[in-house]
């Protein structure tokens, strides 16, 4: 039956619809165009360096200049590309089906975790969520949590502030525009206090989100906080 199927409703590729052997797949030329991390990477934010992994805790030129909140990143792939087209898919397309495979890639660049650790989503504002009826870093985030069994709570926090699109501007104004705009959901505090927390969104640009994120996390009582986007941002990019 399920051959059958498949000759009626053959697989096909996530972003160009060409025909591939498994479901959730890329074809040989989306693959190629997918700028997935690999090798030695920074420890705290996951963009790509040069060099060869030794196992030492690696920091890029950013993470050595801004002080982060979090321990740990991870990204799986680069913004560009056919990574980029993946992503606003998924964020803008309604293609939430997409959130399967990006959490196995994810996964793939997170390595190993306590398994004590909670997932939770980068929260949206909730005009914004009317607006695109989902979270796409909720998407992702529920997904990485079933792969490597661990503990999912979707509305750990909330954004109590909207902020506009913040494509283009600095890093500063990134960061000033994002203050005070997260904080722990009141009704979710006591889950928050004492635990290690695996922070989750689609994208990591200047880390100013992800920074609001976890400090609230901290302020909550969370003593460890680890970070995972699915696509990461560089300079050139």
């Amino acid at each position: 039956m399920q051959t059958v199927l498949r000759m009626i409703y053959p697989y096909q590729c996530l972003t160009c619809a060409e025909f591939v052997e498994d479901d959730f797949a890329l074809c040989g030329s989306c693959w190629r165009d997918t700028a997935f991390i690999r090798g030695l990477t920074c420890k705290t934010c996951g963009v790509p360096l040069p060099g060869e992994d030794d196992g030492s805790q690696s920091r890029c030129d950013d993470c050595l200049r801004v002080a982060r909140p979090w321990s740990n990143g991870a990204a799986a792939l680069m913004y560009r590309n056919n990574g980029r087209k993946l992503v606003l898919a998924l964020k803008h397309g309604d293609r939430t089906e997409l959130a399967r495979p990006a959490a196995q890639w994810m996964s793939a660049a997170l390595g190993e975790i306590d398994p004590n650790t909670l997932v939770i989503p980068v929260p949206l504002h909730w005009l914004r969520f009317l607006k695109r009826r989902y979270n796409q870093a909720a998407l992702l985030a529920k997904q990485v949590a079933h792969l490597n069994n661990l503990e999912f709570l979707p509305d750990a926090l909330q954004r109590v502030k909207p902020t506009k699109a913040l494509d283009g501007h600095s890093r500063d104004a990134r960061f000033a525009a994002l203050e005070n705009t997260i904080h722990a959901h009141p009704r979710r505090a006591d889950a928050l206090n004492g635990k290690r927390v695996l922070l989750v969104d689609d994208v990591m640009t200047s880390g100013a989100t992800l920074a609001a994120a976890t400090e609230a996390c901290m302020a909550a009582g969370v003593v460890h906080v680890d970070v995972l986007v699915l696509a990461r941002v560089a300079k050139d990019d």
